[in-house]
């Protein structure tokens, strides 16, 4: 069964630090395109960061440029988002969302029918 959750969210101030987990469980995230997206209500999902199945290629939202990152670690199935210099604008349900054939990342950049797989979401709150 696939799965992936996500955790590390919270309350937070606004200059402030925060890592997002997402363990997922079902199949090996090196192969898979992987990517974060949040999502705040009554407006459309936004891809933050995006990786290919490759690893090649990376999509950051110019919202998040040199304050959020996107890595992971293969032994654990894990892949993070760590957020940095938080702003009151970033207050969203952040989801983790992966496939095989890099239909997130493109999904990040505004095209195609998007991931296969999603996470439930978790609440990231920055106060100012």
């Amino acid at each position: 069964e696939v799965q992936l959750v996500e955790s590390g969210g919270g309350l937070v101030q606004a200059g402030g630090s925060l890592r997002l987990s997402c363990l997922v469980s079902g199949f090996p995230i090196k192969d898979y395109s992987i990517g974060w997206f949040r999502q705040v209500p009554g407006k459309e999902r936004e891809g933050v960061l995006c990786i290919t199945s490759t690893g090649g290629s990376t999509h950051v939202a110019d919202s998040v440029k040199g304050r959020f990152t996107i890595s992971s670690d293969i032994d654990k199935n894990t892949v993070y988002l760590d957020m940095n210099n938080l702003k009151p604008e970033d207050t969203a349900v952040y989801y983790c969302a992966a496939d095989q054939w890099s239909r997130t990342y493109f999904y990040c950049s505004g095209f195609g029918s998007g991931p296969e797989y999603w996470g439930q979401g978790i609440q990231v709150s920055v106060s100012s």
